[in-house]
């Protein structure tokens, strides 16, 4: 009697283990299906990350493209110390989207020191270890410890002819799809009450970049930019020159028709 109780005991025990093993959950399916980004097709990518620099810039440039499984690689060695690349997750706002996207370049000290937080953020995020949330933190201490360090004078640049990405800061913001091909300076640890860009003041371009009152502290972040917007004339002449590139881009990603 006590054997066949025994055996019923282990049937269900194993019955339950398989349960588990088989049956998962709706919620946390989708909790990996947030953390796992689709591969954009390589030419593409390339081409959208190149848009983000000056036609003259380009060719010279090292493309870094992403691999949703490890992270971003180099696909192209360049010569102008230029690095270009589409960044597809932005730390402070601790969340993994599918929809934000963003072609960014840097100059030779941008791509010493403030690529390398891109690519341990999307490294960390392929991985699966992490939540979005833990990310931040992580890269919250290595500043905090100096391990990433304010870059010196350089420029970012942002000409894409269209982006997705966070319009307003970590507590209270929106997603939105946006023209707005701009140049960036590095700024760090800069305000916008430092340039008067404040309710009441200057409320205009240029203004400063920087999620860092909410994650860091007011002026404790090292990777700030002053954003300085191209004028009319010169966003529409961006956009007629990147038609093709633009309607590749909304055939692929529904979200930047």
């Amino acid at each position: 009697m006590n054997s066949k109780i025994s055996s019923a005991k282990r049937f269900f025990c194993i019955f339950f283990l398989l349960t588990l093993v088989f049956s998962t959950p709706k919620s946390f399916a989708k909790t990996l299906a947030d953390l796992r980004l689709e591969k954009m097709p390589a030419d593409l990518e390339r081409d959208y990350a190149l848009s983000a620099l000056p036609p003259d810039l380009r060719n010279g440039a090292s493309v870094y493209l992403l691999d949703p499984s490890k992270g971003y690689y180099l696909a192209r060695k360049g010569s102008n110390g230029f690095v270009a690349f589409v960044a597809r997750t932005e730390w402070e706002w601790s969340e993994f989207r599918q929809d934000v996207i963003a072609p960014i370049s840097f100059d030779a000290e941008g791509a010493k020191m403030i690529f390398p937080v891109y690519q341990a953020v999307a490294a960390m995020r392929a991985s699966g270890k992490y939540t979005a949330l833990q990310v931040r933190n992580i890269i919250i201490d290595r500043i905090r410890k100096g391990i990433y360090k304010a870059p010196k004078s350089g420029i970012s640049y942002m000409l894409a002819p269209i982006m997705r990405w966070y319009v307003g800061p970590p507590d209270k913001y929106t997603v939105a799809t946006m023209n707005m091909p701009h140049y960036m300076p590095y700024a760090p640890y800069l305000t916008n009450e430092a340039i008067c860009n404040v309710p009441g003041g200057h409320a205009g371009s240029p203004f400063v970049g920087n999620a860092a009152p909410l994650v860091l502290g007011a002026k404790n972040n090292p990777f700030v930019y002053l954003i300085l917007p191209l004028g009319e004339k010169e966003t529409a002449k961006i956009v007629q020159d990147n038609k093709d590139l633009l309607k590749r881009l909304a055939g692929y990603l529904p979200y930047l028709k």
